[in-house]
Protein backbone atom coordinates (compact mmCIF):
# COMPACT_ATOMS: atom_id res chain seq x y z
CA UNK A 1 0.00 0.00 0.00
CA UNK A 2 1.54 3.78 -0.75
CA UNK A 3 2.74 5.92 2.09
CA UNK A 4 1.42 9.32 1.07
CA UNK A 5 4.16 10.31 3.98
CA UNK A 6 7.06 9.44 1.76
CA UNK A 7 5.90 11.04 -1.76
CA UNK A 8 7.90 12.98 -3.22
CA UNK A 9 7.25 16.36 -4.26
CA UNK A 10 6.56 15.25 -7.46
CA UNK A 11 4.56 12.44 -6.72
CA UNK A 12 2.43 14.90 -4.49
CA UNK A 13 1.35 17.06 -7.41
CA UNK A 14 0.38 14.49 -8.85
CA UNK A 15 -2.18 12.91 -6.51
CA UNK A 16 -3.08 16.59 -5.77
CA UNK A 17 -3.84 17.14 -9.72
CA UNK A 18 -5.21 13.76 -10.36
CA UNK A 19 -7.45 14.34 -6.75
CA UNK A 20 -8.68 17.85 -8.35
CA UNK A 21 -9.71 16.26 -11.68
CA UNK A 22 -11.94 13.47 -9.79
CA UNK A 23 -13.52 15.61 -7.73
CA UNK A 24 -14.56 18.43 -10.63
CA UNK A 25 -15.45 15.14 -12.97
CA UNK A 26 -17.53 13.96 -9.95
CA UNK A 27 -19.09 17.77 -9.15
CA UNK A 28 -19.86 18.00 -13.15
CA UNK A 29 -21.87 14.87 -13.95
CA UNK A 30 -23.82 15.57 -10.32
CA UNK A 31 -24.74 19.06 -11.55
CA UNK A 32 -25.46 17.45 -15.10
CA UNK A 33 -27.46 14.67 -13.71
CA UNK A 34 -29.23 17.02 -11.21
CA UNK A 35 -30.35 20.41 -12.57
CA UNK A 36 -32.40 20.83 -9.31
CA UNK A 37 -29.20 21.66 -7.72
CA UNK A 38 -28.78 24.85 -9.65
CA UNK A 39 -28.55 27.82 -7.45
CA UNK A 40 -28.48 25.74 -4.29
CA UNK A 41 -24.70 26.51 -3.46
CA UNK A 42 -23.15 29.38 -5.17
CA UNK A 43 -19.55 27.85 -5.35
CA UNK A 44 -20.99 24.67 -6.82
CA UNK A 45 -22.50 26.72 -9.65
CA UNK A 46 -18.91 28.28 -10.24
CA UNK A 47 -17.16 25.36 -10.40
CA UNK A 48 -20.12 23.77 -12.10
CA UNK A 49 -19.34 26.74 -15.12
CA UNK A 50 -15.85 26.56 -15.00
CA UNK A 51 -15.49 22.88 -15.68
CA UNK A 52 -18.68 23.59 -18.83
CA UNK A 53 -15.97 26.65 -20.22
CA UNK A 54 -12.83 24.68 -20.07
CA UNK A 55 -14.67 21.53 -22.00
Amino acid sequence: MDDPTTDTPDQLRARRAALRLRHAQALAALMEEREDLRGVHALADYFDDAVRWTA
